[in-house]
């Protein structure tokens, strides 16, 4: 064989090789989002409404695992504006969270590019603005992520998919809302209930088909109970877990989480009511969907369904919750089972305490977390750590316990060290139900209780099968265990996920750290990165 044929040999190897490497590369997907105000009646009328390229809730991101998103997104508010991906983790990035804590708000009439990866995730979330009270006023949408084809998932590939949106809505602008809570005083209650920023919305199924619903609380305040007349939901993922698939008539999500139900049609051809009602709220309210069978020819009829048992029975939720339970066969965005991971066998490196409570601070209601209620300073966290300015957040304010003393403010910090394993207790004492998120993570739920958390209660812990998720609720005059492995760097935002109640200070941040700087461990700082207050004339 002449030389140069082996020269064309070896060319035609390298092309191929090259050729499988870029094909092998995670898929990238760009977008441009533009923020607005718009004029809507959700609730019959008129206000004032947050856009997002002129759509209300803004548009669906469908992503792939490990899919790159570059997302720019132009401010076209008189108010700085954020996005953040609620559940998206965020692996070794921070920097693109997307809240108060790590990026400096766009200004009016600015973007900023954020740059983010579906890394080893799958499953239902959704984002929307962590700025002011923006979120009462629209600005969310779905964000779902599917599962690569090589990655098998333990069901059946539906036959259609849906992206319903649910939460509670105030006819109050934004701004009124954010100045009664800055006055010192609660929003209350809010007006009605939404299903995709409408009151009444459509969703079209073929009979005997299965199809994905894909539930999720994007509201502000309230647990909702979900369900569909006359047909059973398959619970079978949770916010990136797979899950047991247990059959339900109805399930409860509360304020910031997610479910996917698989339904089938399997009924007469006629419609059916979708329903979703407030729960443990002194006046239920209610909102109605149609599910309809594309050879029906009748509207639904018949009694609504009604909510389970009685609006105030925390009992038979809790016992619901702890239905929920991990596939421990199942792969999730990864080839290795979920159930390889044997979190129960390991002992946790720190155990935190947290209460939260509802102080009067200088004769203005406020919420705190072992008695001290967040404030956002004007540099973000992150960016202070990073170009170490001093005086900006104290990592001695929060302490592992709940003192029991009198509230006050402070921007807390807890600090921990990146690869420990810490359980988290939330202590509610209050009479209404609480929702707590971790951006940065998911968490296994090990336990819920009645009355005050004790050693004796890890007797009761589930160290099996817990499904790990981003949200948990806590019941009133209750508490919630979890468990979490810090294996992502970075300045993370523990908050409640009822934004009343992290508006006037029920947050803090983890900062997870390993003092030796590392691309292993942590991405650089964005080039586009944006800079506010005292981070102003520093250079990445």
């Amino acid at each position: 064989m002449g030389s140069a044929t082996l020269l064309h040999l070896l060319c035609l190897v390298i092309a191929l090789v090259n050729v499988s490497l870029v094909q092998a590369e995670d898929a990238y997907k760009f977008y441009t989002w533009t923020v607005t105000y718009g004029n809507l009646s959700p609730l019959g009328s008129p206000q004032q409404v947050i856009l997002i390229n002129g759509q209300f809730p803004g548009p669906r991101l469908d992503l792939i695992t490990n899919d790159n998103v570059i997302l720019n997104l132009i401010n076209k508010l008189d108010e700085p504006f954020l996005l953040t991906w609620n559940g998206i983790k965020q692996r070794k990035n921070s920097w693109q969270d997307g809240v108060l804590g790590t990026n400096c708000p766009i200004p009016p009439n600015s973007n900023y590019t954020y740059k983010f990866q579906t890394k080893d995730q799958i499953g239902t979330y959704t984002y929307f603005p962590s700025t002011q009270l923006h979120k009462a006023a629209g600005g969310f949408g779905g964000l779902n992520v599917y599962h690569r084809s090589v990655i098998p998932i333990p069901y059946s590939n539906p036959d259609g998919d849906f992206t319903l949106l649910i939460g509670d809505w105030y006819k109050s602008n934004h701004k009124t809302l954010r100045q009664t809570l800055d006055s010192g005083k609660s929003i209350g209650l809010p007006d009605g209930l939404l299903i995709n920023g409408q009151p009444h919305s459509t969703f079209t199924g073929n009979q005997g088909k299965t199809y994905m619903f894909r539930i999720s609380n994007v509201g502000l305040s309230t647990s909702i109970n979900f369900r569909i007349q006359g047909h059973s939901l398959k619970l079978v993922e949770v916010e990136g877990s797979h899950t047991v698939q247990n059959t339900y008539d109805s399930l409860d999500v509360h304020v910031g989480q997610s479910v996917s139900l698989l339904v089938t049609l399997n009924q007469p051809p006629k419609d059916y009511y979708i329903v979703a009602s407030t729960r443990f709220t002194e006046t239920p309210l209610t909102t109605t969907a149609v599910l309809h069978y594309s050879n029906s020819y009748s509207s639904a009829l018949g009694p609504v369904p009604p909510s389970p048992v009685d609006k105030y029975d925390f009992d038979w939720s809790m016992k619901q919750a702890r239905t929920y339970r991990w596939n421990l066969t199942a792969n999730a965005a990864r080839p290795n089972p979920q159930g390889s991971f044997h979190y129960g066998l390991i002992t946790p490196t720190k155990v935190i305490k947290l209460a939260n409570s509802a102080p009067l601070i200088n004769g203005k209601l406020r919420y705190a977390v072992n008695s001290v209620s967040y404030l956002n300073p004007d540099t973000p966290l992150k960016l202070a750590d990073y170009f170490n300015i001093p005086g900006i957040f104290s990592v001695n304010l929060l302490q592992n316990t709940p003192s029991g003393g009198p509230g006050y403010i402070g921007t807390s910090v807890l600090p921990t060290s990146l690869h420990d394993f810490i359980e988290i207790i939330f202590q509610n004492n209050e009479n209404t139900i609480q929702s707590w998120h971790l951006d940065g993570y998911d968490f296994w739920v090990i336990g819920y209780g009645l009355g005050q958390w004790t050693d004796a209660s890890r007797k009761t812990y589930n160290l099996v099968d817990a499904l790990t998720r981003h949200t948990a609720q806590v019941y009133p005059k209750s508490w919630t265990a979890i468990l979490v492995s810090l294996d992502n760097q970075g300045m993370w935002n523990l908050r409640s996920a009822i934004w009343e109640r992290q508006y006037l200070g029920q947050q803090f941040y983890l900062r997870v750290w390993n003092a030796q700087r590392s691309l292993a461990n942590e991405y650089d700082i964005p080039n586009n990165v944006l800079l506010c207050g005292k981070a102003v004339g520093h250079h990445p």
